[in-house]
Protein backbone atom coordinates (compact mmCIF):
# COMPACT_ATOMS: atom_id res chain seq x y z
CA UNK A 1 0.00 0.00 0.00
CA UNK A 2 0.98 4.05 -0.09
CA UNK A 3 1.08 7.04 1.48
CA UNK A 4 -0.26 9.88 -0.51
CA UNK A 5 0.61 13.69 -0.07
CA UNK A 6 -2.12 15.98 -0.50
CA UNK A 7 -0.76 20.03 0.58
CA UNK A 8 -1.92 22.13 -2.11
CA UNK A 9 0.04 25.30 -2.58
CA UNK A 10 2.77 23.93 -0.19
CA UNK A 11 5.60 22.40 -1.16
CA UNK A 12 6.21 18.87 -0.30
CA UNK A 13 9.78 17.98 -0.96
CA UNK A 14 10.73 18.16 3.00
CA UNK A 15 7.81 15.81 3.61
CA UNK A 16 8.89 13.29 0.97
CA UNK A 17 12.75 13.86 1.80
CA UNK A 18 11.41 13.15 5.67
CA UNK A 19 9.61 10.27 5.45
CA UNK A 20 11.75 8.03 2.54
CA UNK A 21 14.74 9.33 5.38
CA UNK A 22 12.21 7.37 8.31
CA UNK A 23 11.02 4.84 6.20
CA UNK A 24 13.52 4.17 3.01
CA UNK A 25 11.02 1.67 1.55
CA UNK A 26 7.51 3.37 1.63
CA UNK A 27 5.85 4.19 -1.49
CA UNK A 28 4.77 7.51 -2.06
CA UNK A 29 2.71 9.49 -4.43
CA UNK A 30 2.38 13.23 -4.42
CA UNK A 31 -0.85 14.87 -5.34
CA UNK A 32 -1.89 15.52 -8.47
CA UNK A 33 0.64 13.10 -10.19
CA UNK A 34 -0.38 10.22 -12.14
CA UNK A 35 -1.13 7.43 -9.22
CA UNK A 36 -3.09 4.37 -8.61
CA UNK A 37 -5.82 5.15 -6.04
CA UNK A 38 -6.34 1.66 -5.08
CA UNK A 39 -3.16 1.41 -3.46
CA UNK A 40 -3.36 4.27 -1.20
CA UNK A 41 -5.03 3.49 2.32
CA UNK A 42 -3.20 6.77 4.49
CA UNK A 43 -3.17 10.37 3.48
CA UNK A 44 -1.29 13.29 4.96
CA UNK A 45 -2.77 16.73 3.97
CA UNK A 46 -3.17 20.37 5.11
CA UNK A 47 -5.90 21.92 2.82
CA UNK A 48 -7.37 19.02 0.27
CA UNK A 49 -9.19 19.23 -2.44
CA UNK A 50 -12.79 19.10 -1.08
CA UNK A 51 -14.44 15.40 -1.84
CA UNK A 52 -11.15 14.45 -3.05
CA UNK A 53 -10.75 11.37 -0.88
CA UNK A 54 -14.24 9.69 -1.95
CA UNK A 55 -11.99 8.77 -4.85
CA UNK A 56 -9.60 6.43 -2.91
CA UNK A 57 -11.49 3.24 -2.26
CA UNK A 58 -9.20 2.05 0.52
CA UNK A 59 -7.90 4.85 2.53
CA UNK A 60 -8.48 4.47 6.04
CA UNK A 61 -6.47 7.25 7.53
CA UNK A 62 -5.94 11.37 6.79
CA UNK A 63 -3.12 12.39 9.07
CA UNK A 64 -3.34 16.39 9.12
CA UNK A 65 0.35 17.57 8.42
CA UNK A 66 -0.16 19.96 12.12
CA UNK A 67 -2.23 20.29 15.07
CA UNK A 68 -5.51 21.71 13.45
CA UNK A 69 -7.63 19.08 11.76
CA UNK A 70 -10.46 21.82 10.82
CA UNK A 71 -9.48 21.95 7.09
CA UNK A 72 -10.17 17.78 7.50
CA UNK A 73 -13.10 17.94 9.62
CA UNK A 74 -14.43 20.71 7.43
CA UNK A 75 -15.27 18.46 4.38
CA UNK A 76 -18.65 17.28 4.11
CA UNK A 77 -17.93 14.76 1.81
CA UNK A 78 -14.97 13.11 3.93
CA UNK A 79 -16.43 9.32 4.25
CA UNK A 80 -17.56 8.61 7.84
CA UNK A 81 -15.20 5.12 7.91
CA UNK A 82 -12.00 7.38 7.49
CA UNK A 83 -9.91 8.05 10.50
CA UNK A 84 -8.36 11.48 11.48
CA UNK A 85 -5.28 11.91 13.20
CA UNK A 86 -3.54 15.24 14.38
CA UNK A 87 0.10 15.92 15.15
CA UNK A 88 1.06 15.95 18.78
CA UNK A 89 4.59 17.85 19.33
CA UNK A 90 6.72 19.35 22.14
CA UNK A 91 8.14 21.48 19.54
CA UNK A 92 5.06 22.81 18.01
CA UNK A 93 3.66 23.35 21.31
CA UNK A 94 6.93 25.23 22.64
CA UNK A 95 6.98 27.84 19.49
CA UNK A 96 3.51 28.19 20.52
CA UNK A 97 4.20 29.15 23.98
CA UNK A 98 7.26 31.63 23.32
CA UNK A 99 5.28 33.73 20.42
CA UNK A 100 2.48 33.86 22.93
CA UNK A 101 4.97 35.30 25.74
CA UNK A 102 6.55 37.58 23.36
CA UNK A 103 2.94 39.13 22.06
CA UNK A 104 2.03 39.59 25.76
CA UNK A 105 5.17 40.97 26.38
CA UNK A 106 5.30 43.17 23.95
CA UNK A 107 1.69 44.09 25.06
CA UNK A 108 2.56 45.03 28.16
CA UNK A 109 5.47 46.86 27.66
CA UNK A 110 3.72 49.07 25.06
CA UNK A 111 6.36 48.68 22.39
CA UNK A 112 3.33 48.64 19.21
CA UNK A 113 3.01 52.38 20.85
CA UNK A 114 7.35 53.52 20.57
CA UNK A 115 7.07 51.67 17.19
CA UNK A 116 4.41 54.20 16.20
CA UNK A 117 5.76 57.36 18.31
CA UNK A 118 9.57 56.29 16.72
CA UNK A 119 7.57 56.23 12.94
CA UNK A 120 6.15 60.03 13.87
CA UNK A 121 9.98 60.88 15.92
CA UNK A 122 7.96 61.27 19.04
CA UNK A 123 9.12 60.78 22.83
CA UNK A 124 6.24 59.89 24.06
CA UNK A 125 6.85 57.42 27.64
CA UNK A 126 3.81 55.65 28.97
CA UNK A 127 3.54 53.64 32.25
CA UNK A 128 3.41 49.59 32.32
CA UNK A 129 1.84 47.08 34.55
CA UNK A 130 4.05 44.38 35.83
CA UNK A 131 3.65 40.99 35.32
CA UNK A 132 2.43 39.41 37.98
CA UNK A 133 -0.61 42.33 37.75
CA UNK A 134 -1.46 40.63 34.68
CA UNK A 135 -3.79 37.94 34.40
CA UNK A 136 -3.67 35.99 31.47
CA UNK A 137 -6.99 33.97 29.77
CA UNK A 138 -6.36 30.83 28.05
CA UNK A 139 -9.74 30.18 25.77
CA UNK A 140 -9.37 26.54 25.12
CA UNK A 141 -6.40 25.32 27.07
CA UNK A 142 -5.42 21.83 25.74
CA UNK A 143 -1.93 20.67 25.07
CA UNK A 144 -0.82 23.88 23.35
CA UNK A 145 -2.69 26.02 25.80
CA UNK A 146 -0.88 24.06 28.65
CA UNK A 147 2.55 24.95 27.09
CA UNK A 148 1.41 28.26 26.72
CA UNK A 149 0.62 28.65 30.26
CA UNK A 150 3.66 27.11 31.62
CA UNK A 151 5.58 29.85 29.80
CA UNK A 152 3.61 32.60 31.02
CA UNK A 153 3.87 31.26 34.39
CA UNK A 154 7.71 31.53 34.44
CA UNK A 155 7.71 34.64 33.74
CA UNK A 156 5.28 36.06 36.50
CA UNK A 157 1.69 35.83 34.72
CA UNK A 158 -0.97 34.99 36.40
CA UNK A 159 -2.66 32.88 34.55
CA UNK A 160 -6.22 30.95 34.19
CA UNK A 161 -7.70 28.59 31.53
CA UNK A 162 -11.39 27.92 30.21
CA UNK A 163 -12.09 24.63 28.14
CA UNK A 164 -15.03 22.31 27.97
CA UNK A 165 -14.42 20.49 31.17
CA UNK A 166 -12.14 21.39 34.11
CA UNK A 167 -8.50 20.88 33.53
CA UNK A 168 -5.63 20.39 36.38
CA UNK A 169 -2.77 22.22 35.73
CA UNK A 170 -0.52 23.47 38.59
CA UNK A 171 -0.76 26.84 39.26
CA UNK A 172 -3.71 27.63 36.43
CA UNK A 173 -7.19 28.17 37.83
CA UNK A 174 -9.67 25.90 35.47
CA UNK A 175 -13.12 27.02 34.50
CA UNK A 176 -15.39 25.09 32.62
CA UNK A 177 -19.05 24.98 30.68
CA UNK A 178 -21.26 27.60 30.03
CA UNK A 179 -21.94 28.77 33.95
CA UNK A 180 -18.30 29.53 34.21
CA UNK A 181 -17.60 30.98 30.96
CA UNK A 182 -18.31 34.66 32.07
CA UNK A 183 -16.53 34.46 35.23
CA UNK A 184 -13.41 33.63 33.06
CA UNK A 185 -13.84 36.71 31.04
CA UNK A 186 -14.41 39.09 33.58
CA UNK A 187 -10.86 37.96 35.09
CA UNK A 188 -9.03 37.59 31.95
CA UNK A 189 -6.91 41.33 31.02
CA UNK A 190 -5.48 39.35 28.24
CA UNK A 191 -7.68 36.92 26.32
CA UNK A 192 -5.47 34.44 24.30
CA UNK A 193 -7.97 32.28 22.22
CA UNK A 194 -6.34 28.62 21.66
CA UNK A 195 -9.97 26.58 20.87
CA UNK A 196 -10.22 24.19 18.01
CA UNK A 197 -12.42 25.23 15.42
CA UNK A 198 -15.83 23.80 15.34
CA UNK A 199 -19.32 24.56 14.60
CA UNK A 200 -19.84 25.52 18.48
CA UNK A 201 -16.31 28.06 18.28
CA UNK A 202 -16.89 29.45 14.96
CA UNK A 203 -17.47 33.59 15.56
CA UNK A 204 -17.48 33.13 18.86
CA UNK A 205 -14.88 36.25 19.33
CA UNK A 206 -18.02 38.61 19.57
CA UNK A 207 -19.76 41.89 20.28
CA UNK A 208 -21.26 39.92 23.53
CA UNK A 209 -18.00 38.18 24.66
CA UNK A 210 -15.65 41.17 23.98
CA UNK A 211 -18.08 43.69 26.20
CA UNK A 212 -17.43 41.00 29.27
CA UNK A 213 -13.72 41.27 28.94
CA UNK A 214 -12.45 44.10 31.87
CA UNK A 215 -11.98 47.33 29.58
CA UNK A 216 -8.61 48.14 28.94
CA UNK A 217 -8.37 43.89 27.55
CA UNK A 218 -6.38 43.05 24.95
CA UNK A 219 -7.04 39.82 22.45
CA UNK A 220 -4.59 37.30 21.25
CA UNK A 221 -5.68 35.14 18.50
CA UNK A 222 -3.98 32.32 17.73
CA UNK A 223 -6.44 30.15 16.41
CA UNK A 224 -8.25 30.34 13.44
CA UNK A 225 -9.58 33.30 11.81
CA UNK A 226 -12.85 32.28 11.50
CA UNK A 227 -13.29 32.18 15.31
CA UNK A 228 -13.28 36.00 15.06
CA UNK A 229 -15.87 38.51 13.98
CA UNK A 230 -13.63 41.37 12.33
CA UNK A 231 -16.01 44.06 12.44
CA UNK A 232 -16.82 43.70 16.19
CA UNK A 233 -13.38 43.34 17.23
CA UNK A 234 -12.75 46.81 15.32
CA UNK A 235 -15.21 48.28 17.02
CA UNK A 236 -14.39 47.34 20.67
CA UNK A 237 -10.91 48.59 20.00
CA UNK A 238 -11.88 51.90 18.43
CA UNK A 239 -14.61 52.42 21.19
CA UNK A 240 -11.80 52.12 23.87
CA UNK A 241 -13.40 49.07 25.71
CA UNK A 242 -10.32 46.97 24.28
CA UNK A 243 -6.99 48.36 24.27
CA UNK A 244 -5.75 46.30 20.71
CA UNK A 245 -5.15 42.70 19.85
CA UNK A 246 -2.31 40.75 17.84
CA UNK A 247 -4.01 37.89 15.46
CA UNK A 248 -2.37 35.82 13.41
CA UNK A 249 -5.14 33.98 11.83
CA UNK A 250 -7.10 35.30 9.55
CA UNK A 251 -10.39 34.40 7.49
CA UNK A 252 -8.98 34.76 4.14
CA UNK A 253 -5.56 34.12 4.19
CA UNK A 254 -3.15 36.75 2.99
CA UNK A 255 -5.89 39.39 4.00
CA UNK A 256 -6.30 41.70 0.97
CA UNK A 257 -4.73 44.64 0.42
CA UNK A 258 -7.27 47.45 1.92
CA UNK A 259 -8.28 45.43 5.17
CA UNK A 260 -8.38 47.79 8.11
CA UNK A 261 -6.34 45.31 10.09
CA UNK A 262 -3.22 46.36 8.49
CA UNK A 263 -2.70 49.96 8.94
CA UNK A 264 -4.96 49.61 12.79
CA UNK A 265 -2.42 51.63 15.61
CA UNK A 266 -3.49 49.16 17.85
CA UNK A 267 -3.85 45.83 15.86
CA UNK A 268 -0.68 43.66 15.04
CA UNK A 269 -0.62 41.30 12.40
CA UNK A 270 1.20 38.64 11.89
CA UNK A 271 1.04 35.80 8.98
CA UNK A 272 -0.19 32.70 10.49
CA UNK A 273 3.58 32.29 11.87
CA UNK A 274 3.24 31.07 15.62
CA UNK A 275 3.93 27.81 15.58
CA UNK A 276 5.27 26.18 11.90
CA UNK A 277 5.03 22.38 11.95
CA UNK A 278 8.76 21.03 11.14
CA UNK A 279 8.42 17.92 8.71
CA UNK A 280 11.48 16.31 10.50
CA UNK A 281 10.04 16.69 14.20
CA UNK A 282 6.48 14.71 13.45
CA UNK A 283 7.67 12.81 10.52
CA UNK A 284 8.41 9.78 13.20
CA UNK A 285 4.72 9.82 14.65
CA UNK A 286 3.35 10.01 10.97
CA UNK A 287 5.56 7.01 10.27
CA UNK A 288 4.13 5.00 13.62
CA UNK A 289 0.37 5.41 13.02
CA UNK A 290 0.85 4.13 8.86
CA UNK A 291 2.91 0.99 10.49
CA UNK A 292 -0.14 0.78 13.42
CA UNK A 293 -2.13 0.85 10.25
CA UNK A 294 -0.28 -1.82 8.29
CA UNK A 295 -0.51 -3.85 11.47
CA UNK A 296 -4.14 -3.35 12.12
CA UNK A 297 -3.27 -1.33 15.93
CA UNK A 298 -5.08 1.16 17.33
CA UNK A 299 -3.91 4.74 16.44
CA UNK A 300 -2.14 7.51 18.46
CA UNK A 301 -3.56 11.00 18.32
CA UNK A 302 -6.97 10.38 17.17
CA UNK A 303 -9.68 13.01 16.36
CA UNK A 304 -12.85 12.87 17.26
CA UNK A 305 -15.16 13.51 14.61
CA UNK A 306 -18.03 14.51 16.61
CA UNK A 307 -16.60 16.97 18.46
CA UNK A 308 -14.06 18.58 15.85
CA UNK A 309 -10.95 17.72 17.68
Amino acid sequence: MSLLIVSPGKDPKAWVEALKNQHPGLNIYVYPEDHDKEEVDFALTWNHPRGIFQNYPNIKVVASMGAGVDHITSDPELPENIKITKVVDDRLAEDMGTFVLTLVLAHQRNLLHYRESQINEKWEPVPYTRNNDVKVGILGIGNLGQSVSKCLLKNGFQVIGFSKHKKDFENVDSYAGEDEFDEFLEQSDILVNMLPLTSETEKILDLELFEKLPKGAYVINVARGEHLVEQDLLAKVDDGHLSGAALDVFWEEPIRDEHPFWKHPKIRVTPHIASVTHPNSVVPQIIENYERLQEEEELKNVVERDRGY
